[in-house]
């Protein structure tokens, strides 16, 4: 594929993200919010928000993973998805007309379906960009992509908090206004993704060697990194619903300071990229990922200190810093560690066992507070994740001792 093509697909895939990003922060980041306020779920509601998607994600993945080996174009695939993901944004405008008890779990059910054609949409896109956008091309594109979106999505999410304070907080019409421009820019994600310039080389992939699952967790770099990443976000993603609860419930906070929140951590991520990148070229990524990690730990215990919220704002900051190094080194660490010739495979292994952990993680931590109340919740969860930055030192050591080459960062998507 020539360089001027290459170029093209490296802008349209920017605007593809960019609607891409516009759509979720229009729609996901108010989910927990229209949840609460305006259907009234209840704590055990608000955890399976996160978990039954986890669900519906590892039911899709191997599928998702097991087709697009054998479509005819991984770029028409991709594009599908999008239509079947974003189209169900309309579903949820007609949950408030339902007038029902049942609506909470109407709700959650149909968020939980968005995941099955997300499951296909991320996978395809994940195969189609590593064959359109070269190696040797990748670490700055991604960069600069990343730090694109991430301003997108800041300035979509703090608009849409400002706009809301017209309305009052349980009125559902703002957010079924929100779910239809989300709709629209879903289109305009579809029409960006399919104007991508497809590798004939590479637009079938029948011929593709199909490693065995045993293969895969042969490869012991692999191996260490699942077991490490798996425990991290089991201690991540447990305080999920916890976070939502606390701030919209004890903090009461609207819809104007979920959007300050989202942003504070926003523009804590764009300011770091940069020096965490710059740290996994200096140190490797598995190595990086101890601090990060260590950072996240702080999230917990720092948010319950106080419901007031410039200070939930200020340590949204502070997290922030933390959050943007382990989503990059994360996604480093994963490729490094995967097998070269099965990269595709290894990253569809991941995200199986990852979708796992996001089912059984949130209801552990939600079992947690109903058990123990927030402020032991959150000091458990600390503990855990500081216990997690153990586990990415002990990785960091044993993949040392295979004298393995330390990869240069490559930025997340």
């Amino acid at each position: 594929m020539n360089t001027s093509i290459v170029r093209q697909n490296e802008r349209l895939s920017i605007k593809n993200g960019a609607a891409s990003t516009i759509s979720q922060s229009l729609a996901n980041n108010y989910f927990s919010l229209f949840a609460i306020s305006v259907l009234g779920a209840t704590n055990i509601q608000v955890g399976w928000l996160s978990s039954l998607p986890a669900v519906a994600t590892m039911l899709a993945t191997l599928p998702a993973s097991w087709l697009i080996n054998r479509v005819q174009s991984k770029r028409q695939f991709t594009a599908i998805s999008i239509l079947l993901t974003r189209s169900l944004l309309l579903l949820l405008i007609c949950i408030p007309l339902l007038s029902t008890k049942l609506s909470s779990w109407i709700f959650v059910v149909l968020v939980a379906l968005m995941n099955v054609p997300g499951s296909f949409l991320n996978v395809g896109w994940q195969a189609l960009i590593s064959e359109l956008i070269p190696d040797t091309r990748r670490s700055k594109f991604f960069s600069n992509r990343n730090r694109i979106l991430t301003i997108v999505g800041m300035l979509a999410t703090l608009g849409s908090g400002i706009w809301m304070l017209i309305f009052p907080s349980k009125d559902p019409l703002p957010f079924q206004i929100l779910f239809g421009i989300a709709f629209l820019f879903g289109l305009l994600e579809w029409k960006y993704l399919a104007q991508h310039t497809e590798n004939p080389a590479h637009s079938h992939s029948l011929s593709y060697s199909k490693p065995s699952t045993k293969n895969i967790y042969l490869h012991r770099p692999f191996l260490y990194f699942l077991v490490a990443a798996l425990f991290f976000n089991f201690a991540w993603q447990l305080a999920w619903p916890l976070f939502n609860i606390y701030q919209i419930r004890d903090a009461h906070a609207t819809a104007i300071w979920i959007s300050i929140f989202t942003v504070c951590n926003q523009l804590a991520q764009i300011v770091s990229y940069g020096w965490w990148g710059r740290m996994a070229d200096r140190y490797s990524s598995t190595r990086i990922l101890v601090i990060a990690a260590l950072g996240m730990a702080t999230a917990p215990v720092l948010t319950i200190v106080s419901t007031n919220l410039y200070y939930l704002a200020a340590i949204n900051i502070f997290t922030g810093v933390f959050v943007s190094g382990t989503v990059l080194l994360l996604f480093n660490s994963l490729l490094e560690s995967s097998s070269p010739e099965w990269k595709t495979a290894c990253i569809a292994q991941y995200n199986i066992w990852l979708a796992g952990v996001a089912f059984i993680a949130p209801q552990a931590g939600v079992w947690m507070l109903e058990t123990w109340g927030m402020d032991v919740a959150m000091f458990w969860d600390s503990g855990l994740r500081a216990c997690a930055a153990l586990g990415f030192y002990i990785m960091w050591r044993k993949m040392s001792s295979l004298h393995l080459p330390e990869s240069k960062s490559l930025q997340a998507s």
